[in-house]
C-alpha cells in the first residue's frame, strides 16, 4: 500500500479557496482526517478491475420527464406587484458580493 500524505499548508490553501478559516487544531485534525480518506483512495487504486464490467445502474429504472410547458407567464405584473423593490421590471434584491452598487 502507497503511503498518501498531505500537508497542512495543502489543506490550508484548500481551505482558503473554500473560504474557510482553521484554526491550529482544527487544521490539525483536518489534515490527519484527509490523509486517511486519500490512503483509502490510494488502496483502492490498487485493486485489479481489469476484467470487471463497468456498472452504470442498479436499477432497471427510466426516467419519465415531463412535456417543459410554461404555466402562468401571464402573471409578471401581479408578482411585481408584491416585490418590495421593483426596477425595469424586475425583482430588485440587496447586493450580496462586495464592491458591487446598486
Amino acid at each position: 500500500m502507497s503511503e498518501t500524505t498531505i500537508s497542512k499548508e495543502e489543506v490550508a490553501h484548500v481551505a482558503s479557496l473554500a473560504k474557510l478559516a482553521f484554526n491550529d487544531t482544527e487544521l490539525e485534525q483536518f489534515t490527519t482526517q484527509l490523509d486517511s480518506i486519500l490512503t483509502i483512495f490510494d488502496t483502492l487504486g490498487e485493486v485489479d478491475t481489469e476484467q470487471v464490467e463497468p456498472t452504470y445502474s442498479v436499477t432497471e429504472n427510466v426516467n419519465h420527464l415531463r412535456q417543459d410547458v410554461a404555466d402562468n407567464w401571464h402573471q409578471k405584473q401581479a408578482l411585481l406587484k408584491n416585490a418590495p423593490l421593483e426596477a425595469a421590471d424586475l425583482i430588485k434584491v440587496p447586493a450580496i458580493l462586495e464592491g458591487e452598487g446598486e
